[in-house]
C-alpha cells in the first residue's frame, strides 16, 4: 500500500492536493477539508480525486500533487469544476490535465469525475505556470 501524502493546506491558492491510500481517501484530509471555505473545498477534493484516479487506473503515473488551475483557469458551477488546463505531478515531472468534477453541495464528496491525462510539460515552462520540483 502507499504511504498517505497530507495535503498542504496553509497557503491560498492551495495548489498542493492530499493523496492517500483506498477508495475512501485518508479521514485526516477530509477533516483538513471542513477548515475550508466551500469553492477552495471544491477545488481540493477535485484535484484529490484526480490523483487518486490516475493513480488506481492502469497508468505509469503515481501523482503526488494535482492542479486545476495551471495553464487556463478552470469553469466552475455551484458544484463542479471543469478543467482542461490543470497538470499533476509524477515521479517529479508535470503532465497537463483535464477533468470534469461534480461534488455534493457540501463540496465533500465527488459524484461524478471522469479525465483525461497529457503531454509532459517541459521544465522549462514550469515557472511560466507557478509549478515547481
Amino acid at each position: 500500500m502507499k504511504s498517505c501524502l497530507l495535503a498542504c493546506l496553509l497557503a491560498i491558492p492551495f495548489a498542493c492536493a492530499a493523496f492517500a491510500n483506498g477508495s475512501q481517501g485518508d479521514p485526516r484530509f477530509y477533516a483538513s477539508l471542513r477548515k475550508l471555505d466551500p469553492d477552495t473545498r471544491m477545488d481540493q477534493v477535485c484535484d484529490y480525486e484526480a490523483m487518486r484516479r490516475i493513480d488506481q487506473d492502469a497508468s505509469p503515473y503515481h501523482p503526488d500533487r494535482a492542479k486545476a488551475e495551471v495553464i487556463s483557469t478552470p469553469k466552475r458551477t455551484a458544484n463542479s469544476v471543469n478543467t482542461t488546463g490543470g497538470a499533476f505531478r509524477s515521479h517529479g515531472r508535470w503532465y497537463e490535465l483535464s477533468y470534469s468534477c461534480v461534488t455534493t453541495p457540501d463540496h465533500m464528496k465527488v459524484t461524478s469525475f471522469t479525465y483525461k491525462t497529457g503531454k509532459l510539460i517541459p521544465e522549462a515552462e514550469w515557472a511560466k505556470y507557478g509549478l515547481w520540483r
